[in-house]
């Protein structure tokens, strides 16, 4: 994902918005009382699921696959600098 700018009216607000690839938006906010999520988590849909994980291993991320729980979807966690939980996942075929 790369930032997009928010609009004036928002910016001075803090947080920033980022867009990717496939013209998701992911908007993050600012707050004074921060505490990372570790089970509330925003779940994006990606096609290059396997590409994204080598990338985010790479830059030394952690990756924890998982499909058990559930059976349609491929999907892993992670977290970001901030500690906070996001999962991204693909949906197998039926």
């Amino acid at each position: 994902m790369t930032e997009k700018p928010k609009p004036p009216a928002l910016a001075v607000r803090g947080g920033c918005w980022f867009v990717d690839d496939y013209g998701s938006e992911l908007h993050l906010g600012v707050e004074d009382d921060f505490h990372p999520a570790r089970k509330a988590h925003p779940a994006l849909l990606r096609p290059d699921l396997d590409a994204l994980a080598d990338r985010l291993q790479a830059a030394g991320y952690p990756v924890t696959w998982g499909n058990d729980e559930v059976p349609a979807l491929r999907r892993f966690h992670t977290e970001d600098p901030h500690a906070n939980r996001l999962e991204f996942v693909l949906p197998l075929a039926p």
